[in-house]
This record gives C-alpha cells, structure tokens and sequence, in this order.
C-alpha cells in the first residue's frame, strides 16, 4: 500500500515556475500538476479556424510561460498526489489570479469535471463561444488524444 501525505500535511510550493507543459510545471525539482484542468501536450496537433494544423500542445505551454512571467512567483496549494506521483495542485500567480482558470478562459486547456466538480465550466463556455486557443478550429479532448489508438 502507497502511503500518501494528507493535504493539511503538505505545505503550499512557492517559487518561479519552469513550464513542462500547459498543464505542469516545476518548482524546486518539484512537478506540479494543475488540479481540474487538461491541456493538450506538447506534441498534439490541433486544427485554427482556418483548418491549418498547427502545435496547441505547445502553443498552450508558450501562452503558459508569458502568463506567469507577468508576476512572479506562484503559489501551488496541495490537492492531493496523482498516479505519476506528482503534486496535484491549485496554482496563483503573485497577483492573486488562478493559473487553471486563466488557462480555461484562454482556450489553452479544458476543464476536467472529474476532478474541478465543473468549477471552471464557466470559463470553458466563454472560451468556446469567443472562439479562443484550441476553441478557434478542431481539436481532440488531451485525453482522447493520449489513449491509444483502436481504444
């Protein structure tokens, strides 16, 4: 049996944040996992209003860096360890603003009810209808586009 560490147990990271990917981060050689949201990866091709393919995994991770470059540091409060073993975690820049809710609003990931109970749903509707990141063309949910193909 894995032993976890309770949430009241695991004290908040603070620090400058180096981007994995639109949806992780590091801190410290710690990898953070946004909690409630699914970015594209780095490699999946997505499809702008326009049908030209184009990178949304990596688009979104470039979008990412330039949020948080705009105030530094960011705080990530613990949520719980995921099956990689990674720091699942509610993210803020030094400003106050939610990293997972800014990523939604902007298109550059997707709100994973399993895990936000919908609390980025919101955000997810206004992104669709203005057309914004991954909403401006086609695109497969990230965890359509990680499952194997013929599953």
């Amino acid at each position: 049996m894995l032993a976890t560490t309770p949430a009241a147990a695991q004290d908040p990271l603070i620090g400058r944040a180096s981007v994995i990917d639109g949806d992780t981060v590091e801190i410290a050689g710690e990898r953070i996992r946004f909690n409630g949201v699914d970015a594209p990866e780095s490699w999946q091709v997505c499809h702008d209003g326009s049908s030209a393919a184009y990178r949304c995994g990596k688009a979104a991770a470039d979008a990412l860096d330039s949020f948080l470059a705009a105030s530094r540091p960011i705080r990530c409060e613990y949520v719980e360890r995921d099956r990689y073993r990674r720091f699942v975690g509610d993210c803020y820049r030094a400003d106050g603003q939610s990293v997972a809710r800014w990523l939604v609003r902007n298109g550059h990931a997707l709100d994973w009810p399993r895990y936000s109970k919908g609390a980025y749903g919101s955000e997810q509707a206004k992104a669709k209808a203005d057309r914004r990141g991954m909403w401006q063309g086609d695109f497969l949910e990230p965890r359509e586009s990680r499952r194997p193909k013929g599953k």
